[in-house]
């Protein structure tokens, strides 16, 4: 059955082109009124707000991720949503960590620098940390205020910042910074960005590199066994990192080993406590807290959008012809509620046969903190709910004004 045009939308099948403001409110607060009516219209669309073609079904962001015609470096130079090709004088410190970012780079330079952090990240075993997850889970849940607390602040954010600068090797007590340099930069990738906000990601680049370069000098004359020393010393066929390419990958590694676990905590919790009953069912086990976290993956994934580049001319889906350097979208939360790839979509069911997402992404830039993520979701969720069984929602949960990005602006609970 089709589903009813949400009233803030406006479809053209005969064009299949769509009108929608991602900064409407009803949209950003959910997304997947919009998507289901898209999956009975079109799964692909050309944006206007954002001037792209866009797809939405599962298979089709499955393959479009995997296909090599596609990547995130864009050949052409030609400005784009992301203002590339633009004057970016102004950007020079942001632009030279994004130079030597693995998630920007592709074949051959993506599969040194891939191959290399990976080392480094896979020798500290990620499934070795589930005992240190678990106990800072239950160091902050024991200073939680009694009888209410916003979880986001409180749980969901300083967890995942506290692991990935307990792994690089930073001050702890630096997390509240680094989430701010991390806020600033990230903010880049937001439709209707300003100028303000290049410059303030710009600050923001180059006093979070500089504060590296200081500690991998540090640890250039004493290494020790976190990963920024690993990744100093990792070594492929005779190559090393270079210093830009370290700086860049670790603030990879800060950057995408919170943001995105900040906003699936905050997305979980809710959709759990939105299912009643006792949460601790869905964590009766190893294999059943893991199956409920890989369905709060799909069902509200804290990712949205992820875009790309035409390396060559291409027909991305029937009747779409893309050229050389214009931009594609991936919309994962859409693809994630297919009704083609999975059923009842819109429901939360942990225990389905069809268990799959592509909230981590397909391909070559398949997430490289993905492991790590998903240990974090399941120690610290568990840890949450064995807890606090009886938490419940002390007012109804908003989101941001951050389509890309779909996360909470505050997870308020009583317990």
């Amino acid at each position: 059955m089709t589903e009813l045009k949400p009233p803030y939308l406006a479809f053209d099948p005969a064009s299949r082109r769509l009108r929608l403001d991602p900064h409407e409110p009803a949209f950003f607060q959910n997304p997947y009124e919009a998507y289901a009516f898209l999956h009975g219209a079109s799964n692909a669309f050309f944006w206007e707000e954002f001037g792209f073609w866009c797809f939405g079904g599962f298979d089709d962001v499955n393959r479009l991720l995997r296909d090599r015609r596609f990547g995130r470096q864009n050949p052409a130079g030609i400005p784009d949503s992301r203002g590339i090709g633009q004057d970016r004088a102004h950007l020079s410190a942001f632009d030279g960590i994004e130079a030597n970012s693995m998630l920007e780079l592709e074949p051959p330079v993506h599969t040194r620098l891939r191959t290399l952090v990976n080392r480094a990240f896979v020798s500290r075993q990620v499934e070795r940390l589930r005992p240190r997850v678990e106990a800072l889970a239950n160091e902050l849940i024991d200073r939680f205020e009694p009888g209410r607390v916003d979880l986001l602040p409180a749980f969901a954010a300083p967890l995942p910042i506290t692991i990935i600068a307990e792994m690089l090797g930073v001050p702890v007590d630096m997390g509240p910074q680094l989430l701010d340099w991390s806020h600033r930069i990230v903010a880049m990738y937001m439709h209707g960005r300003t100028r303000e906000t290049e410059d303030t990601a710009n600050r923001a680049a180059r006093d979070f590199s500089d504060f590296l370069r200081g500690y991998v000098a540090e640890r250039r004359k004493r290494p020790g066994e976190d990963l920024l020393s690993l990744l100093i010393g990792a070594q492929e066929d005779g190559q090393k990192l270079s210093e830009d390419e370290l700086v860049s990958s670790a603030i990879l590694l800060l950057n995408a080993g919170h943001e995105a676990t900040v906003h699936q905590t905050g997305n979980a919790v809710r959709s759990i406590l939105a299912q009643g009953g006792d949460p601790r069912r869905f964590f009766a086990s190893p294999e059943a807290t893991a199956a409920t976290v890989e369905e709060c993956l799909r069902f509200d994934a804290p990712l949205h959008m992820f875009t790309r580049y035409a390396y060559q001319e291409v027909e991305a889906g029937p009747g779409i012809i893309v050229q050389p350097g214009e931009t594609i979208g991936l919309l994962l939360g859409m693809a994630n509620r297919d009704p083609t790839a999975f059923a009842e979509p819109l429901a939360f069911r942990p225990d389905r046969a069809d268990q799959k997402n592509v909230s981590f992404g397909a391909g070559i830039h398949f997430c490289i903190g993905a492991p790590l993520a998903r240990l974090e979701l399941q120690v610290s969720l568990k840890t949450l709910f064995d807890r606090l069984p009886q938490l419940h929602l002390a007012e109804q949960p908003r989101f941001r004004d951050t389509y890309h990005f779909h996360g909470l602006e505050t997870l308020a609970v009583h317990f």
